[in-house]
């Protein structure tokens, strides 16, 4: 599990889940790209990063315009001349019956959580093949998987489609020498998660389903994350594993 010498970019690294992967790439060794469209908080993971005495930079910009993707990728390789692990963690996730959800929603949900992952993925592609190889891998969530939630059509379109978009890379990207996986978080401490946390009727029937009886912390996904993105996971490719406390079992 040691990236040392390897380029990261992360994406939606100001905060939660995001910012947990920014700072266990840092600790593998790995240079860390941080992204995210807040460039306050993109600046105070790097400034966090480098505080600690890891190498990295903050690169905020919209990942769902090409645009920005362009400004982004540019500016980690004139910064590292490479690119070796791309983290699409960035994503939203709207609170509506279908009945009522605004096409703003649904558009701008399926922009950043399923647009942005095949713009950053077709641009690190590109740049991964003429390296030789890298690793690129999705957050993707158990919503996307066969478990739903209420009043959450726009985000499980999106994850359920990056889940495929997952599949798809694998297949054609392996020619290069790039490997693309997804992680599938459950329920995580993060501020994404709070409004959730708040109904606790449904909290606790959610922690009954779960076998280990708890929540998730952003640093339980980092473990997957960094094995999936080192050497020793060098034959997986493809897959979609749950981080959930074994509430999804397939």
């Amino acid at each position: 599990m040691e990236l040392t010498n390897k380029t990261a970019l992360v994406t939606g690294a100001g905060r939660g889940i995001g910012r947990a992967i920014a700072f266990g790439l840092a600790r593998a060794g790995a240079r860390v790209a941080v992204n995210d469209v807040d460039p306050a908080t993109a600046q105070a993971t790097a400034s966090d990063l480098l505080s600690a005495g890891f190498e990295a930079a903050a690169f905020p910009a919209d990942i769902s315009d090409p645009g920005g993707v362009a400004e982004t990728l540019n500016g980690v390789l004139a910064r590292w001349k490479c690119l070796d692990i791309l983290i699409n963690n960035a994503g939203i996730e709207p609170h509506s019956s279908i009945l009522e959800l605004p096409l703003a929603d649904w558009q701008r949900t399926l922009a950043v959580n399923l647009t942005a992952p095949f713009l950053t993925s077709q641009a690190a592609g590109q740049i991964m093949k003429e390296q030789g190889g890298g690793v690129i891998l999705n957050i993707g969530s158990i919503a996307g998987r066969a478990f739903g939630l209420r009043q959450r059509a726009a985000y499980i379109a999106s994850k359920t489609g990056l889940l495929g978009f997952t599949r798809e890379c694998a297949r054609e990207f392996a020619a290069y020498n790039i490997r693309v996986n997804a992680v599938c978080p459950g329920v995580i401490l993060t501020e994404m998660t709070a409004h959730l946390r708040q109904n606790e009727t449904m909290m606790k029937k959610w922690l009954e389903d779960i076998p280990q009886a708890r929540l998730g912390e952003p640093d339980d996904v980092v473990g997957l994350v960094v094995f999936l993105c080192s050497d020793a996971a060098r034959y997986i490719t493809g897959q979609a594993i749950n981080v959930d406390g074994g509430k999804v079992m397939s």
